[in-house]
């Protein structure tokens, strides 16, 4: 569980940037940074979910 949510965590990232490399690169003329930004939300919620979701079905134990 932990690797998958670390390699969740490094798409966002990458996401993250992506977005400020076409903001830098298109000068805000295209809607590639709206969508690379979009694909990091998803990407946040789906972290926050399988975090509630595992701890709920005991993969991920309370501390």
């Amino acid at each position: 569980m932990k690797t998958v949510i670390a390699v969740l965590l490094v798409m966002v990232v990458i996401s993250l940037f992506t977005g400020l490399y076409f903001m830098y690169k298109d000068k805000g003329n295209s809607k590639r940074v709206v969508n690379a930004l979009t694909i990091r939300v998803a990407l946040s919620i789906a972290i926050i979910a399988i975090l509630i979701g595992s701890y709920l079905f005991g993969l991920l134990p309370p501390r």
